[in-house]
């Protein structure tokens, strides 16, 4: 491939992934690892490293990108501190166990996982009715400690931020105005998205036929080509959010999640589509 389309490839990817960390206040990872899957097998990797470097530089790039969409919508009285805190210490624990078996499973158990999470999202998402919003939820301390976890765990897992899974938890279950799961969905993909870059690199430390400039299982030429984009993309994306009502912004959401579920299941591919 050539080097040129290589990075124009990355530079949209970022971008794209940017906007949509602001946006919707997810991590970006189910647009990162396809892409960068596709970009490592191009370039001769095997399917399981290629799959396990594309999480872990995913991983690397969501962390700045979420500080900066977390730090806009934090502006904007969109994010609940003590929740996000709370979420956050047990997904930073969740995030090393995720990475931890990600780093031992086989590349096309991931892939079809990966999918299925997204699509269950999806669902929930568009199958529920609008649920009662309070403006400044109080849920137990435990609810917010296990639920975090459980999104460490899928973004250490699947190199995705976990918003994937925390935006419609936070919304529907524990019934967060959508802006405000958005906003406090990026703060805590800061803390989940730690914890599986440390362990990814150390897992992938001694680990062979990796590309040139790879920390462990972090591709760096990658991250800095992809974070050149994202990271000032994600302002945009906070200021996009705050003018959509609620109701857009979780049908957006939700068409994006089973378009991505649907390319990660290989669904398209089965159906000869070029999608």
């Amino acid at each position: 491939m050539d080097l040129i389309v290589y990075i124009l490839i990355l530079l949209s990817t970022g971008a794209f992934v940017g906007f949509a960390s602001g946006l919707l206040g997810v991590g970006g990872g189910f647009i990162m690892v396809p892409v960068q899957y596709f970009l490592f097998t191009a370039i001769g990797l095997d399917p399981d490293t290629s799959l396990r470097m594309a999480f872990a530089t995913s991983l690397t790039v969501i962390l700045p990108t979420a500080l900066n969409g977390a730090w806009g919508h934090w502006r904007r009285g969109a994010v609940l501190v003590g929740p996000a805190i709370l979420l956050g210490l047990t997904g930073l624990i969740g995030g090393v166990v995720g990475a931890s078996i990600s780093s031992y499973t086989p590349a096309s158990i991931l892939s079809f996982i990966f999918g299925l999470l997204a699509l269950g999202s999806a669902l929930w998402m568009l199958g529920s009715s609008y649920p009662e919003i309070i403006e400044n939820p109080s849920n137990t301390r435990q609810s917010y400690l296990l639920w975090g976890f459980m999104g460490g765990f899928s973004s250490g897992l699947l190199g995705i931020g976990g918003g994937v899974v925390m935006v419609p938890l936070l919304n529907l279950l524990l019934k967060f105005p959508i802006h405000k799961a958005i906003g406090t969905s990026t703060a805590f993909i800061v803390f989940a998205s730690i914890g599986g870059i440390i362990t990814y690199i150390f897992t992938g430390i001694n680990a062979t036929g990796l590309p040139p400039y790879s920390l462990g299982y972090v591709n760096l030429l990658q991250f800095l080509v992809l974070a050149a984009t994202s990271i000032p993309m994600a302002l945009l994306g906070v200021k996009a959010a705050h003018r959509l009502p609620g109701e857009k912004l979780k049908y957006i959401f939700a068409a994006l999640l089973v378009y991505i579920a649907l390319k990660m299941m290989g669904v398209f591919q089965w159906l000869n589509l070029p999608l």
